[in-house]
């Protein structure tokens, strides 16, 4: 499995970089995943649903499936947050995996920054962000900097960066 992460401050965009990236790659034919990082607690399900309350009485994983899709819920208790490593081991095999999140990860990086935020570069200190991709702006840095709305242009520096 190929992986290739997209990451950047808040309101960077980065979601928008994702989604228009699954579809650019699905649109070339390859299968795709994505892990996100959320640094916030989050549920699938809600009170009163019976996979909500098989969790509450304790359980260690619930697993909801239907004819359309399955999810694995695991719940951590005071178990440390799992590593990038063990989570992407979790992922069926697909063509590449984009991720994002995890900043100070190991994988390579495309860094989503719009000037508006406020927030700096990540991309000087950080040798695993290959190319930046922002608004209108040029010569931010060493790396390659590409327009944030080229979807296509930003999958093809991907998909020469791991070959595909």
């Amino acid at each position: 499995m190929h992986v290739y992460g997209v990451t950047g401050w808040k309101n960077a965009g980065k979601t928008g970089l994702m989604t228009r990236l699954v579809a650019e790659f699905r649109g070339r034919g390859l299968s795709v995943s994505t892990l996100k990082h959320a640094h916030h607690r989050f549920d699938m399900d809600h009170p009163g649903k019976d996979s909500y309350r098989h969790r509450e009485a304790g359980a260690h994983q619930v697993l909801l499936a239907s004819g359309h899709r399955w999810a694995l819920m695991t719940e951590l208790n005071d178990a440390p947050e799992p590593s990038l490593a063990e989570l992407l081991a979790q992922l069926a095999p697909v063509d590449l995996v984009l991720i994002e999140g995890w900043k100070r990860d190991s994988h390579p990086k495309v860094e989503a920054w719009r000037e508006g935020t406020g927030h700096p570069l990540i991309a000087p200190g950080d040798p695993t962000i290959r190319a930046v991709a922002a608004k209108g702006a040029t010569g931010l840095t060493d790396r390659p900097v590409l327009d944030l709305d080229d979807t296509p242009a930003i999958a093809d520096f991907i998909a020469r960066e791991l070959g595909l």
